[in-house]
């Protein structure tokens, strides 16, 4: 596991994000973990969690022009991760959408910067993929591209068929999805901390049992 993936976790599990026991998900599946990037809720949390985003998007090379930020969560990473590149020496534009087109003033769906190039989706989780395909849609209808989504976790998870929904994504529109950490990473850390051989057990057997391969 890359470094910054571990310290990503131990993060996440310290800010109460990432949490041990019985948990139902959208899928009616009793999960023995829960990742809720909601409670990144402050100004010390976003920031530390918009330099994971950033390490991980230069780490996986891949080339973009604008970021793109989903309402609602997204439009806070979006702004957070944006700062964070720019931090790093890569001043990067970003822009967000509104639920409802506004009338007035500059009017329109879309605020910030034109959608224009390669644009790099950003979120905290893929679950069913209706956000991706929305962005994915209002990016083409302004001439742009999709130049993949970055997440914060990859649940590595199978849907109702084979494939998980970030490798539905992947498939459907040919980008590829990076995550801060994943799944394997998770186990990783569980497997090298000292007292979480019950939580190792369980989330062990949930991916026997839900889980899709490694890539």
């Amino acid at each position: 596991m890359s470094d910054f993936r571990r310290e990503f976790i131990e993060f996440a599990v310290a800010q109460n994000v990432l949490c041990f026991g019985e948990f139902i998900t959208k899928a009616g599946r009793t999960s023995p973990y829960f990742f809720n990037a909601g409670l990144f809720n402050d100004g010390a949390s976003v920031g530390a969690l918009a330099q994971f985003y950033a390490q991980a998007v230069q780490a996986s090379g891949v080339k973009f022009d604008v970021l793109f930020g989903p309402a609602y969560k997204g439009i806070v990473l979006a702004a957070a991760t944006s700062v964070a590149l720019a931090q790093a020496g890569l001043n990067t534009p970003f822009a967000y959408n509104r639920k409802e087109a506004k009338d007035h003033g500059e009017g329109g769906v879309l605020v910030g910067a034109p959608l224009k190039g390669r644009v790099l989706i950003i979120d905290d989780v893929i679950s069913a993929g209706t956000s991706v395909r929305e962005s994915v849609a209002m990016i083409r209808s302004h001439g742009a591209e999709p130049a993949g989504v970055l997440i914060a976790l990859d649940r590595m998870e199978r849907g109702q068929g084979d494939l998980s929904a970030v490798q539905e994504v992947q498939q459907q529109f040919g980008i590829p999805v990076i995550a801060i950490a994943s799944l394997d990473d998770l186990v990783g850390y569980l497997e090298n901390t000292s007292g979480m051989t019950g939580n190792r057990e369980k989330v062990a057997a949930y991916r026997a049992q839900y889980g899709i391969r490694s890539a």
